[in-house]
């Protein structure tokens, strides 16, 4: 199995030297992170897990989805006990601070695009 290639937890267990437990529970962990991708080989009912080159990328873009879903709960937070009020100022403040992270990743993720672009010529 290469590094950037795809293979079965016997593969990941015996490349990395870890009990099968190990690699079920890693995978399982790196799955929930968007940060490998499950699939099986066809006629199979194995599992390969694949780590492909721009998995950080997806990740931290899947991430933009978790942000939104705590502004909403924030926004439901501040009018819940009024803006005003000593709770309504905290959660309006960390309510302001996602809203500052999505703009600057959302800027971030622009510029890495063009980088990308620039220093790899991908297709």
């Amino acid at each position: 199995m290469s590094f950037t290639g795809a293979g079965g937890s016997a593969d990941l267990g015996e490349a990395l030297r870890i009990s099968p437990a190990a690699v079920s529970g890693a995978v399982r962990y790196l799955d929930q992170q968007h940060l490998v991708s499950r699939e099986r080989e066809p006629g199979s009912r194995r599992e390969r897990y694949r780590v492909h080159g721009d998995q950080w990328y997806e990740a931290l873009t899947s991430r933009e989805a978790v942000i939104r879903r705590w502004q909403d709960a924030l926004r439901e937070g501040v009018a819940s006990v009024g803006p005003d009020s000593p709770a309504g100022r905290r959660l309006g403040e960390t309510l302001a601070f996602f809203e500052f992270v999505e703009k600057e990743v959302e800027g971030i993720m622009d510029r890495w695009r063009v980088h990308r672009e620039e220093r790899f010529e991908r297709e």
